[in-house]
């Protein structure tokens, strides 16, 4: 399907940049994950023995 418009074309160096980009991001995100699950890891670890969360400096009244 033709609509009669020109398109830019991507040139090898942009498709290149594109996907050293994602790629990069990729690899971001990636750490995110890793380091989010960590951070669950970790406070599902400092439970008390009742269940909750054992809150510091919570700055009560």
């Amino acid at each position: 399907m033709n609509d009669g418009k020109q398109h830019p074309t991507t040139t090898d160096k942009a498709r290149r940049d594109a996907d050293e980009r994602q790629r990069r991001q990729a690899e971001a995100l990636r750490a995110n994950l890793a380091r989010r699950k960590a951070q669950a890891r970790d406070r599902a670890g400092q439970e008390g023995p009742d269940g909750s969360a054992d809150v510091k400096g919570g700055g009560g009244a």
